[in-house]
């Protein structure tokens, strides 16, 4: 049989792999570039009368030109689709706790847009909120959220369903289907791209290691100080990346402190492994952090502002980071941290935690309310041993 399109079959017999990569990373990843630009997408998603169809933009980069093109395209009025969280923020919250979408009026703009979606932070979000009318998001529109929190935008999307027939040529297209195979990484995800030994003031005898995430390019480091004995439980800490902590010595947080400290700890007898992952804010991003910090300023906790914003408490993913480990030749550990979701999440993605050693750093009055509020509400071991569980 001769080799068609559906079958693809080589001389050989065997079928050659798709030439840019996995199709779904490759269409999320370039979805996530549209939308950063302020572009539109196709998401599709299943359902049980057929597929659902939406044409999506993110709020944060909406413009009113693609806004007013959106309202052209619809059979109906557009809406904001809005996570759990930033719907509870807004007063609008499901009795079920879903996710949410707000109708648009034609009297709405991209800046109310931006209001409701949750920048800028000022007032008159919940009462504009509270006059529109709503319901609860459908898979699509799950869909369109998510891929608005990977681009590292506020999780909000304008939808609308497109009136049959349009014609959307130039508009790339995506799934659920392919969002839900980009939030699970593959250890074939994962590529050793580069290592070199590298000094460190303190321990000479260190080797800087670079792995890529070939889902979105994202670079991780692992920083091996001394030699490890692998045959035996390595040390290890995981430290998500803080621009505001680790470059420029921010007391709001305790990141650079804690990350100092960690070294000083690895670079003893029997070395260890230090992972620096590209995960700044928590997960939230760096725009998002100083958001949630104007609104820390107002007077909510870290993890109320992160909610006001439409993000979990923790957005950040540790698959990667089992993947790394095991890449690596680490298959058990003992993890520097007092973050509880850390051992647990390393647990589930297969690494044996043998033990958790509490890590802290430094209390100053910029601080401490944001770490009593890691200990009270997050779960994070506490600094006085009495008040531990």
């Amino acid at each position: 049989m001769k080799p068609t399109p559906s079958n693809p079959a080589r001389i050989d017999g065997t079928i050659p792999q798709p030439l840019n990569g996995d199709p779904a990373t490759l269409a999320v990843d370039r979805a996530l570039g549209e939308l950063r630009r302020g572009r539109v997408l196709r998401v599709e998603a299943p359902a049980q009368a057929g597929v659902l169809r939406q044409v999506v933009a993110a709020a944060e980069t909406l413009r009113d030109s693609v806004l007013r093109s959106l309202r052209g395209l619809a059979s109906g009025e557009p809406v904001l689709a809005v996570t759990a969280e930033r719907a509870t923020a807004l007063g609008v919250a499901s009795p079920a706790g879903l996710a949410q979408c707000l109708s648009l009026p034609a009297n709405l703009g991209a800046a109310q847009v931006a209001l409701l979606a949750g920048a800028p932070a000022t007032e008159g979000a919940a009462a504009l909120a509270a006059s529109l009318p709503r319901r609860d998001a459908d898979a699509a529109q799950l869909a369109a959220i998510a891929l608005a929190r990977h681009a590292g935008l506020l999780p909000a999307a304008v939808c609308v369903m497109p009136a049959a027939p349009v014609v959307l040529d130039t508009v790339l297209g995506v799934t659920a289907a392919d969002v839900a195979r980009f939030e699970l990484p593959l250890a074939t995800d994962l590529e050793r791209v580069s290592d070199a030994q590298v000094p460190l003031e303190g321990i000479e005898d260190s080797e800087l290691v670079v792995f890529r995430d070939s889902r979105n390019a994202t670079e991780h480091l692992a920083v091996i100080l001394g030699h490890p004995d692998l045959s035996q439980p390595v040390r290890v800490r995981m430290h998500s990346s803080c621009l505001t902590g680790d470059l420029l010595g921010s007391l709001r947080c305790d990141c650079g402190d804690q990350l100092q400290r960690a070294v000083q700890q690895l670079s003893g007898p029997g070395g260890g492994v230090l992972l620096y992952l590209s995960q700044e804010g928590r997960g939230i991003g760096l725009a998002s952090k100083l958001r949630a910090y104007r609104l820390q300023d107002a007077g909510l906790d870290t993890l109320d502002a992160n909610h006001h914003l439409g993000f979990q408490a923790d957005e950040r993913s540790f698959d990667m980071a089992a993947h790394m480990l095991r890449a690596l030749g680490v298959p058990r550990i003992r993890l520097l941290t007092s973050n509880p979701h850390k051992v647990s999440a390393l647990r589930e993605a297969g690494i044996d935690v043998v033990e958790q050693e509490p890590l802290h750093g430094r209390v100053n009055p910029h601080n401490a309310r944001y770490l009593r509020i890691k200990e009270e509400r997050a779960g994070h071991v506490p600094r006085d041993p009495a008040k531990r569980p």
